[in-house]
């Protein structure tokens, strides 16, 4: 009895790891879903121009589906943050995510929250950027890192907080 109760427990936990789940964000036209798809440089499926390694982390990635959908990802675990720093290890290749379709008439694209590779692969969090913005600078937490990002801030100097140089935000 005891070897039926251990066995069903771990079937049961090891259910529970392979079965990632989208969390809902109240997006008009989302649904949450689970594709296999392959990974590719957009720049390169629409211009052509196809650098090795989708560009290496410097371009935008998305989904080539199987009928040939072309659908961007994006992230919804991280502020102002893209899915490509999630994606680049995949590139070329046939992956599974999951996460949330987002079926807008003007536009589809794909927010991505779990990764894996097609065969075989391990599930994996969408929430690359994160660790990569943190250990390119210093081991900082990168909850808010647009705050702290050295990029950011002397983009904000040269430029103002709405982008237009001279313009200040309201008095307090």
């Amino acid at each position: 009895m005891r070897k039926i109760l251990i066995s069903t427990a771990l079937l049961v936990i090891g259910a529970m790891a392979t079965a990632e789940a989208a969390e809902e964000w109240g997006i008009e036209f989302e649904k949450k879903a689970r594709v296999e798809a392959k990974v590719v440089d957009i720049a390169c499926e629409l211009s052509g121009n196809c650098p090795k390694n989708c560009g290496d982390g410097k371009r935008q990635l998305g989904l080539l589906m199987d009928d040939d959908k072309l659908v961007p990802v994006v992230k919804n675990f991280e502020a102002f943050t893209g899915a490509t720093n999630d994606l680049i290890k995949y590139c070329s290749k046939r992956i599974v995510a999951d996460g949330l379709m987002i079926d807008n008439p003007k536009m589809s694209m794909f927010a991505l929250q779990f990764s894996k590779l097609a065969k075989g692969g391990k599930w994996t969090r969408a929430n690359q950027f994160g660790k990569d913005w943190s250990k390119a600078n210093g081991g900082k937490a990168s909850g808010q890192w647009f705050r702290n990002d050295p990029r950011v801030i002397a983009l904000i100097k040269k430029n103002g907080v709405f982008g237009i140089p001279g313009l200040k935000p309201p008095a307090e």
